[in-house]
């Protein structure tokens, strides 16, 4: 299978399993997808600054983040076209369209400039993204790529519920895995392979005793 064939059968996957899910998704994933604000909170762009969200969804994280920091331009890209509509009358009620810029993109091959004409990103974050998304190596490599100098990439996503039952687990990771859902558990080891490549610094931290990871890649 080709680079774009890969790319054209995950943006129908997508479009067909939210295609529905879409207008429910925010009310629903609050009450698992723990860590969200956390991350938000921990951005802190530099006035001016740009930041860049890896799979934005239905736009929520990026509103969130808009209101926090004020001083700050978003730009966020999905490969589903369905969560990109909802995504944008999502933004354009809240009254951001001036702040928050939407594209459709591919998470393992993008382009910020081609995307958005911006040749660097002051802040990428990828929220209970790279558990969707099959080139998610890709998609770490390529953030952390596009860091200006001082800049950080902020993961957040499903851990490997370390400190928690095992049955928990099993069920748990089987409702996942039944919206094509794969949390990541080599992400910790993936993160320090890409510092020590790219001469940043990785920080991992693990939330709820395992059943969220939250790491972080710092750019001198």
């Amino acid at each position: 299978m080709s680079g774009m064939e890969a790319v054209s059968d995950q943006k129908r996957l997508m479009d067909a399993t939210y295609g529905f899910h879409r207008h429910i998704y925010d009310f629903t994933r609050k009450f698992y997808l723990f860590g969200r604000d956390r991350l938000i909170r921990q951005l802190a762009p530099p006035p001016g600054g740009t930041v860049l969200e890896v799979g934005c969804g239905t736009a929520r994280n990026l509103i969130v983040a808009a209101k926090r920091w004020p001083e700050a331009r978003f730009f966020g890209f999905d490969i589903s076209e369905a969560m990109l509509e909802t995504a944008r009358a999502s933004v354009a009620r809240h009254g951001l369209a001036g702040r928050i810029t939407l594209a459709h993109g591919d998470a393992g091959k993008f382009d910020t400039a081609a995307l958005f004409g911006l040749a660097q990103v002051d802040r990428v974050f990828m929220s209970y993204t790279l558990s969707m998304i099959p080139p998610w190596i890709a998609a770490l490599e390529q953030g952390a790529g596009v860091l200006a100098p001082g800049g950080s990439l902020h993961v957040v996503d499903f851990g490997q519920y370390e400190r928690l039952p095992a049955l928990a687990r099993r069920l748990h990771f089987k409702s996942l895995n039944d919206f094509h859902v794969y949390p990541r558990g080599e992400l910790p080891a993936v993160l320090d392979r890409i510092a020590a490549a790219d001469g940043l610094r990785a920080d991992v931290t693990p939330l709820l005793r395992g059943y969220a990871w939250s790491g972080v890649l710092r750019k001198p």
